[in-house]
């Protein structure tokens, strides 16, 4: 449901922002507003569960979850929205973290690889689905039903999850000596967390539409970011009670993984975003047409994550992520082959390879991410692992669009520079389409629009071919972990 959200209301933006009397860039908001307010809460999560205890603050985010898109879905205003957006952002940021963490404390590392495969069907079939649900809500209801359908299905799981959930006996003794010692509270951890996640963000979000370093703003968001995250590294690092515990970072897996899974960010989102932009730009497709494109993946997902999470039990996790991401680079390299007349099979072809190799990815980082760490930071580590994948969507996004734009700048002044009147093959073309278009102007506007194309075409290619180089280099990377022996028993007290 929090996985859906992050992508269903951006088919939406239009019909939101004529709905509302809203610009285009105003419209962005509700989206910018989401995530930050989703970045912010992130590196909390772990010592709020610990605070307030797990199974209490997972009932409380998601109530508010769900309250807050009905209110989302009962606005009227933009700036109303916008409000109730920070708070479904600030609500769905727990529901990640503290699911994973629930699902480590539950089963032993034999099992768990089962069952974070079946979580992890949900966190890649949401951004796949997330579109093609939202066009087809707004399409053929209102844009409000994108966010009031979360009421009910919250509701239902709100009434489950109080019913099943108990906290594990490692959580009542942290919540036990926290009482005994006191709460003690880090204010300005809470302080520097809000202000460089937030900065960091907005800049991601912003930094392609304000033309990155020639705006005064993304500079000054810059400078915010550097100092205030500088500042909180320093802070946690000596605070006796962090609310980020970035000592985990000592240990090698959970620092290597962290890497992994910040690039799996980048992929992910930097890919889900293109695919659909290469249609829509390239191919013409409506939006309703790139979701159905992408719908099979999920599908795939479903499929391939039992069998991933049952070798992950069986394979050492190195062998299984350097295929997953091999796979990836295999797919990205594919489509630096594509052209404007390849089939809607065969880009459902191509996802579904990408998609095969994030199963076979998500469940063996976990593995090296929580092997060899006790029971009682199981918590921090899992909120540390969203963050970075969540930065690491937003790095993707904004990596992706920026370089797609001056790739296609790059391209269109070289083509133009090869398109002469003076060259026997313009004056060939031109005479064939004068007969047929009526004027000399109506033929260099066509051959004009045929050289923005395919200079937009081969920058997405050259998008794809930055996927494939990254995606090929953490195949690599993987190997520096320390082999995770399959079927590790857990530590005394681990569940």
């Amino acid at each position: 449901m929090e996985v859906l959200d992050t992508s269903i209301a951006n088919v939406a933006l239009v019909h939101i922002s004529g709905s509302l009397s809203a610009s285009a860039d105003e419209a962005t908001w509700v989206l910018t507003s989401y995530l930050v307010s989703n970045a912010i809460i992130l590196p909390m999560t772990g010592w709020l569960s610990d605070t307030i205890g797990r199974k209490r603050y997972y009932l409380l985010s998601m109530l508010l979850f769900t309250i807050s898109s009905v209110l989302c879905g009962l606005s009227t205003s933009l700036p109303e929205l916008i409000v109730f957006r920070v708070v479904q952002g600030l609500a769905g940021g727990a529901l990640q973290p503290v699911s994973q963490a629930i699902l480590a404390d539950s089963f032993p590392p034999e099992k768990r690889g089962m069952a974070l495969a079946v979580y992890g069907m949900a966190v890649i079939a949401g951004p796949a689905i997330g579109p093609t649900l939202g066009g087809w809500l707004t399409d053929n209801y209102s844009w409000h039903w994108i966010f009031l359908i979360n009421a009910p299905v919250g509701f239902v799981l709100l009434a489950v999850a109080s019913s099943l959930l108990r906290d594990s006996a490692t959580q009542q003794a942290i919540q036990e000596k926290r009482r005994s010692q006191g709460f003690t509270v880090d204010y300005w951890g809470f302080a520097l967390i809000a202000i460089s996640m937030g900065a960091l963000q907005i800049m991601l979000d912003k930094g392609q539409q304000d033309d990155w370093l020639s705006s005064n703003f993304i500079r000054s968001l810059l400078v915010i970011t550097v100092v205030s995250l500088a500042a909180l590294v320093w802070r946690e690092l000596r605070h006796p009670h962090p609310i980020i515990n970035l000592r985990l970072l000592a240990n090698r897996n959970f620092a290597i993984a962290n890497v992994l899974i910040f690039n799996v960010g980048v992929v992910l989102l930097g890919a889900t975003l293109l695919l659909p932009q290469f249609m829509q730009t390239l191919l013409n497709y409506s939006a309703l047409d790139a979701g159905i494109v992408l719908s099979p993946a999920a599908i795939a997902t479903i499929i391939m994550m039992p069998i991933a999470g049952r070798l992950s039990d069986r394979i050492d996790a190195r062998i299984l992520c350097s295929f997953g991401f091999f796979s990836i680079a295999v797919a990205m390299f594919a489509m630096t082959h594509v052209s404007l007349d390849i089939s809607q099979h065969g880009l459902m072809m191509l996802r579904m390879i990408q998609v095969v190799g994030l199963a076979f990815i998500f469940v063996p980082i976990n593995a090296v991410a929580y092997a060899g760490l006790p029971p009682a930071d199981t918590g921090s580590a899992t909120a540390i692992i969203n963050l970075t994948r969540n930065v690491g969507g937003g790095v993707g996004i904004s990596l992706v669009t920026t370089h797609l734009a001056r790739s296609t700048q790059t391209h269109q002044a070289h083509l133009v520079d090869h398109v002469s009147q003076l060259d026997p093959a313009y004056q060939s073309t031109m005479q064939s389409l004068m007969p047929t278009l009526g004027s000399e102007q109506s033929a260099q506007a066509l051959i004009a629009r045929e050289v923005t194309q395919q200079a937009t075409l081969l920058g997405f290619i050259d998008d794809f071919y930055l996927l494939t180089i990254l995606a090929l280099f953490m195949a690599s990377l993987v190997w520096f972990a320390r082999r995770i022996k399959p079927g590790t028993k857990p530590p005394e007290g681990a569940h």
